[in-house]
């Protein structure tokens, strides 16, 4: 069975915590990382994203959005009492 590049992303994500588009881009050879992630949606899975910010090779002030898996946010905060 072939993996598919939403395998790729899912796999990514349990294995490291969290992606972006450099790192899909780096370490999956996937270029269009929104486009998979709302497909990824569309199938039932629940992300949470942040904004970060960075310069890019010019030095100019660059935002991209890290996604998480939303399940995986919940299980590392089961440990945290309200």
């Amino acid at each position: 069975m072939k993996i598919t590049q939403k395998d790729r992303i899912i796999n990514y994500i349990r294995k490291f915590g969290s992606i972006t588009s450099k790192e899909a881009y780096d370490d999956l050879g996937i270029t269009q990382l929104a486009i998979r992630i709302k497909e990824l949606k569309e199938d039932g899975h629940e992300f949470r994203t942040e904004w970060e910010n960075s310069k890019n090779r010019f030095g100019e002030k660059v935002e991209f959005k890290r996604y998480y898996l939303a399940d995986i946010v919940s299980e590392n905060l089961e440990h945290i009492t309200i």
